[in-house]
């Protein structure tokens, strides 16, 4: 049963690293279009930017319904990423516990 187990939980491991790295994208160029370092009209950028949204913005929105409006800060994705940290360690105590 471990053979199957381990490294289906080093997929999830993968995905959710994936994923905590495009959520970071998605932060980090939200901050380059306010301060207009990088501009939307370039196609690339239009391309990174869609994809970061279309995979982060499901999440995000269902998180800003439950936290209260801070005054134009939003911490949805510093909440994001501390669930996405919080599954990281559970997936990590689960593979220990079908190894050891």
């Amino acid at each position: 049963m471990d053979v199957v187990i381990v490294p289906l939980f080093q997929v999830l491991l993968a995905i959710l690293n994936i994923y905590e790295l495009v959520v970071v994208i998605a932060v980090v160029m939200s901050w380059l279009f306010h301060f207009n370092v990088i501009n939307y009209s370039n196609q690339f950028v239009r391309i990174i930017w869609d994809l970061c949204s279309k995979l982060t913005e499901p999440v995000l929105s269902k998180i800003r319904g439950f936290i209260p409006n801070m005054g134009g800060i939003d911490l949805s994705p510093i909440i994001l990423l501390l669930l996405v940290f919080f599954l990281q360690n559970v997936i990590h105590q689960l593979m220990f516990k079908f190894v050891g």
